[in-house]
């Protein structure tokens, strides 16, 4: 099982497959930076298309710019597009989501954790 801590790049939403099965799909971004020794500081981002399946329920709390950390699995999402070119794409396909900061303005955050119903610590009523 791996694990990713990311911002979301905009909201999560509520997707249905062909079987009418609903997931809540969402991107993270993991920012990173090095500096080589004989060189600028180098700023890598890396982009990661999530799935969740259980439940649909946090798809309201996974608004963009939250932190999360999303423990799962990775996964190949392989097609055709309609050029008949073959194309592939990573996919992490989660099993728990923890919400570490949830976006209330572009500059404030405030802490929350995810719960196994999908609301947060700051949903419940105690």
């Amino acid at each position: 099982m791996e694990i990713i801590t990311g911002r979301l790049t905009k909201d999560a939403e509520i997707r249905k497959t062909k079987n009418g099965r609903e997931l809540v799909a969402f991107t993270l971004v993991v920012n990173d930076s090095y500096k080589p020794k004989n060189g600028d500081r180098q700023d890598i981002s890396n982009f990661y298309s999530c799935s969740y399946w259980l439940s649909t329920n946090i798809c309201k709390a996974l608004t963009k710019g939250s932190i999360v950390s999303v423990f799962g699995h990775v996964g190949l999402n392989a097609y055709e597009t309609r050029n008949h070119e073959f194309r592939a794409s990573l996919t992490f396909h989660c099993n728990t989501i923890k919400i570490i900061a949830k976006a209330k303005s572009e500059t404030e955050y405030v802490m929350a954790e995810a719960v196994p119903n999908g609301n947060t610590k700051d949903d419940l009523p105690f």
